[in-house]
């Protein structure tokens, strides 16, 4: 199968995340279809507060509204076979949990779903009610991975991006995407 990829950004903190996402798969092209984006005006604002730029305009993707339920990846048809929601809020999350499709991300993370595609959630929240538990529970019951933005530090990351980069090196690994990266147990 063709990779062909949708990347949700919603209003959580954690801008840097889909940034070195972003900036990954701009490199990763080669093993890549197509990628298709969609931020929330929340998402523009974070990225501009945490990030000091507005250079979620400068990638090679295609840009979709938060609305826009002509996005090829609003349906199962288009054959999009990866999601990844990075940062993903609660509220998101709770809205994908209950069905609720209401824009562009809740409607392609439930069309993902429904068509037993990969969808990635990077939750970037914390600390996590029940609710926000029983959520994740039942995206993972409905075949959705939740993958935290938690980084790891065996890799001796030395630099902010370095830190950010050992969750979007996870990601990567779960879309199946090849990349060079640090790995546990093996020679850098």
């Amino acid at each position: 199968m063709e990779n062909k990829i949708v990347v949700a950004i919603s209003g959580a903190s954690g801008s840097i995340y889909a940034k070195l996402l972003l900036d990954k798969l701009a490199e990763l092209g080669s093993q890549i279809k197509a990628v298709g984006v969609v931020m929330s005006d929340n998402a523009k604002l974070n990225w501009e507060l945490e990030l000091g730029n507005k250079d979620y305009n400068n990638y090679p993707f295609t840009f979709y509204a938060k609305n826009d339920f002509m996005a090829p990846f609003a349906s199962g048809s288009a054959k999009y076979n990866s999601m990844v929601i990075v940062p993903c809020s609660m509220g998101t999350l709770g809205r994908i949990a209950t069905g609720v499709s209401n824009d562009l991300t809740t409607r392609a993370a439930d069309v993902i779903l429904k068509e037993r595609r990969k969808l990635i959630v990077v939750a970037r929240d914390t600390p996590l009610s029940l609710i926000h538990l029983q959520n994740m529970t039942t995206v993972t019951n409905a075949g959705g991975i939740i993958c935290p933005a938690i980084p790891s530090f065996y890799s001796q990351p030395k630099t902010i991006e370095e830190l950010a980069q050992t969750v979007v090196n996870r990601i990567i690994d779960l879309l199946g995407l090849e990349d060079q990266s640090y790995r546990w147990g093996e020679e850098t």
